[in-house]
């Protein structure tokens, strides 16, 4: 089977490299980013490797060949999976390689919101010494955190923030905590509630037709006043217009984005004007650790597909 990178912005792939060579594989590394390059370039492919190109159902019915992509991360919004299902071509992400780190940098945006560390900083930096600045300031175990999705990270993350004190309630249209995986302290409840309730909203859930604008400006006014806002998940999910206006209002107190809708976030974004709005560039996933594994993982399945074995991470179907 021939195997070909479609497209990847790591600095380098010497980790799939050896992995794929001591299982006989040499992969050329391409550079697509549309689907005509990948219709032009992926003519003779057998598996793909992919980072961002979109695979699409035309590029799915001009490829007759292709069985397999494997794409670097979660999420799979690039690659149209009804049609790669109608294709036959088996759909793999690795879906546990930064688990750890997204869940702990959503953490440490939540911390850094709720106790005012960047506007703190600032001010401090600026030669206001004072910390009847940063007034209002609740204790922790006073606070409750709400969590959109309640998958490995969400749940992660939701035992951490627990143990630091906070209350944890959690929304999840296919999941209910419960005593059987541990996770009976996360109080189910309903999106309203869930708005009406915490102090913290936390997006963990993937981009799909559902959830896009998930968080829009009615979800926002019917938050809590003063609540902060974190994703570390897809920027898609949040009306970011909607957001900057709650922003500027006050009712939201603060948000943190790792993700945003474009990226990176584009120039003329209302939320650059927010100096309440703490923004990261889609990072949360990376350690050198889980890099490491992403890029080990990514070749691995790759060479099982091509030596006849099961994959382990499918993310479609195939009758």
């Amino acid at each position: 089977m021939n195997i070909v990178f479609s497209d990847l912005d790591h600095a380098d792939r010497d980790i799939e490299r050896d992995i794929l060579a001591s299982a006989g594989f040499d992969a050329p590394m391409l550079a697509c980013r549309s689907e005509q390059e990948l219709i032009e370039q992926l003519t003779d492919a057998d598996i793909a490797l992919n980072q961002y190109a979109p695979f699409t159902r035309r590029v799915f019915e001009a490829l007759p060949r292709l069985k397999l992509i494997v794409r670097y991360g979660v999420g799979v919004n690039n690659i149209d999976l009804e049609a790669a299902t109608d294709a036959g071509v088996q759909v793999c992400n690795v879906p546990d390689y930064g688990t750890s780190e997204v869940a702990d940098h959503a953490l440490a945006m939540t911390l850094a919101l709720t106790r005012k560390l960047v506007p703190m900083n600032r001010a401090c930096h600026e030669g206001r010494w004072n910390y009847v600045e940063a007034i209002p300031l609740r204790r922790q175990s006073t606070q409750t955190v709400g969590l959109i999705g309640l998958g490995r990270i969400g749940r992660l993350y939701a035992r951490k923030m627990g143990a630091l004190g906070f209350s944890v309630i959690g929304y999840d249209a296919f999941y209910r905590p419960g005593g059987k995986d541990g996770t009976d302290y996360i109080e189910s409840v309903e999106l309203d509630s869930l708005y009406a309730r915490a102090d913290v909203v936390a997006v963990f859930c993937p981009l799909t037709e559902d959830t896009h604008h998930l968080v829009d400006k009615a979800a926002l006014a019917a938050m809590k006043p003063g609540v902060f806002l974190v994703n570390t998940s897809r920027g898609g999910i949040i009306d970011e217009a909607s957001l900057a206006e709650a922003l500027a209002s006050g009712h939201v107190a603060g948000a943190g984005l790792d993700t945003t809708e474009r990226e990176p976030l584009e120039p003329d974004s209302p939320l650059w004007a927010q100096p309440r709005c703490l923004i990261t560039p889609h990072m949360a996933w990376y350690s050198d650790d889980a890099a490491a594994e992403l890029k080990r993982k990514v070749a691995e399945e790759a060479v099982r597909f091509a030596s006849g074995e099961a994959v382990y991470w499918p993310v479609n179907r195939l009758a």
